[in-house]
């Protein structure tokens, strides 16, 4: 017969093994559903203001706006639903997540800056939607199922916006951040707990 202090170890440690791998197994469920809904008013806003604008810089500056105030209200939203669902932002899930997403978004900013440096802010509406398409499918392989389809819908309209004239790049910038962070947040609200 076994040591039943041995035993008890033996298990603490299967206990503790089994833990860990259905941590790094589990999804990221703090997407933030209505977090979406007001990135997607933010999105709707700044696509409404940013074609009236007289110059690109004040366009730029007008996206620039939103996009800061949408990464505000996403951050605020994850954080109020990690502590409403009781997952830890700092969970293996919540860290798979953000490693996945981050690449992308930052490849965006540097490729932002070049743009301006450049001048060339025609471009700027595909390569948007096209890399936070990336960010979210990428992090979305992470998440529940609805945010990997939502990244490819970015994606497609990244790729009519790459080639189209502005005004359809202007309205794909609006479809994408304006009516798929608003369609897909109320998804997730409904359908995964806020």
């Amino acid at each position: 017969m076994r040591d039943p202090d041995r035993l008890h170890e033996h298990a603490a440690e299967n206990l503790l093994y089994i833990r860990g791998a259905m941590e790094r197994a589990g999804s990221f469920t703090a997407v933030p559903g209505w977090g979406a809904v007001v990135m997607g008013l933010a999105g709707l806003a700044a696509a409404v203001i940013a074609p009236t604008q007289a110059t690109p810089v004040a366009w730029l500056v007008t996206w620039l706006a939103a996009a800061a105030f949408a990464v505000t209200a996403g951050v605020l939203a994850i954080l109020l639903k990690s502590q409403k669902v009781g997952v830890s932002f700092l969970s293996s899930p919540a860290r798979q997540f953000a490693l996945s997403f981050s690449p992308a978004v930052l490849a965006g900013a540097l490729l932002t800056l070049a743009c301006v440096r450049a001048e060339t802010y025609g471009f700027l509406p595909g390569i948007w939607l096209l890399l936070y398409g990336a960010a979210v499918v990428a992090g979305g392989a992470f998440s529940v199922r609805v945010v990997p389809v939502t990244g490819l819908l970015f994606l497609f309209l990244g790729a009519v916006a790459l080639f189209a004239p502005p005004v359809v790049a202007d309205v794909c910038l609006g479809l994408g951040f304006g009516g798929l962070n608003l369609v897909f947040g109320i998804i997730i609200a409904r359908n995964h707990g806020g």
